[in-house]
């Protein structure tokens, strides 16, 4: 039987802007460990710290520009693009432009304020 997810679960973001999580699947709102999917809205200037996940993270962009830092390059990904972020490499997020950014954001496994290890 198929289960359908009502409603998302607003969660806390991390960064100088507030930023809207909105989990549809993962520890909070349906108690799933294997995997976290959520919509994310985030402010132009909007800058999260840096972070070396336990998880894969799986980014596809839907509106605005996403920059995505790494320890060797910067990438601007863009409406209808996504990006891989691996597991144990330093990453951070960010939305520069005056849009703001629109995605969604896979984990595998699910997001975890544990397992994201942000910078201080």
């Amino acid at each position: 039987m198929a289960t359908i997810i009502q409603n998302p679960t607003v969660i806390e973001a991390a960064g100088n802007k507030p930023k809207i999580i909105e989990e549809f699947i993962g520890r909070v709102n349906t108690k799933h460990e294997t995997v976290s999917i959520a919509k994310m809205t985030s402010p132009d200037g909007w800058v999260e710290p840096g972070q070396t996940p336990e998880f894969d993270e799986f980014t596809l962009v839907m509106k605005g520009t996403l920059r995505v830092t790494t320890k060797t390059e910067t990438l601007d990904v863009k409406a209808g693009q996504a990006v891989i972020a691996h597991k144990g490499e330093w990453v951070q997020y960010s939305s520069p432009e005056p849009e703001g950014a629109e995605y969604v954001a896979v984990c595998l496994p699910a997001f975890s304020p544990d397992t994201v290890h942000r910078d201080e």
